[in-house]
């Protein structure tokens, strides 16, 4: 069976291959520096705005307060 690699669109086998569902190592190391740089994101609005930050120990910055 024939599939498009999600990268560069290239069609690649399916059976035996050891990168799918990618055509290459080169095009899976691309996706996962995407992931890992935060590149792919999902538009919409933050889970927590200001009061709820602050609720949950953050300030407004996102990092944690500490209290002694």
């Amino acid at each position: 069976m024939k599939v498009k690699c999600p990268k560069c669109g290239k069609e690649c086998g399916w059976e035996n291959n050891e990168w799918r569902p990618f055509c290459s190592e080169r095009c899976k190391m691309v996706d996962l520096g995407a992931w890992v740089s935060e590149s792919y994101r999902i538009s919409g609005e933050d889970a927590l705005d200001e009061e709820d930050a602050e609720d949950a120990g953050e300030d407004e910055d996102g990092a944690a307060r500490h209290r002694h």
